[in-house]
């Protein structure tokens, strides 16, 4: 595990940017398929399993069972970060169209809008960190 908070918030930093490219890679996807019958639309799952993995760092229940045998299942396990990876998902659940086709494209629009805005907050985050690292080796 990074120890390091420097390096681990630069690593954050750089893996949300990467999810961002994807989102909007699958936004614009989304919107050029807008027309295709029967199409489903996707979405990228990458925050929440995150937010997840970091909790585990965190939390550690108030009983850890311990185990005797290889073939118990533990009912706790710390997640690295790091291995949390991007997924893009089919959305079957919405509804858009009369021809099967669940993209909205107003909907996605205004996501891709977003992703970009997130996209352009975390470089800036990004900037700060080395700026403030420049800051110190400066003296």
């Amino acid at each position: 595990m990074i120890s390091n908070t420097f390096s681990k918030t630069v690593d954050l930093l750089h893996r949300a940017m990467d999810a961002n490219q994807v989102r909007y890679n699958v936004i614009a996807h989304n919107i050029s398929n807008a027309g295709t019958p029967n199409f489903k639309r996707q979405v990228v799952n990458y925050e929440s399993e995150l937010k997840r993995a970091l909790e585990t760092e965190q939390k550690r229940p108030v009983l850890e069972l311990t185990l005797t045998d290889p073939r118990h299942i533990p009912n706790w396990k710390e997640r690295d970060y790091r291995e949390v990876s991007i997924r893009r998902v089919l959305d079957y659940t919405s509804a858009y169209n009369n021809n099967g086709n669940n993209v909205d494209p107003e909907q996605e629009m205004a996501e891709q809008l977003r992703t970009q805005m997130t996209y352009t907050l975390l470089a800036q985050a990004q900037a700060f960190e080395f700026s403030q690292m420049s800051l110190v080796l400066r003296g």
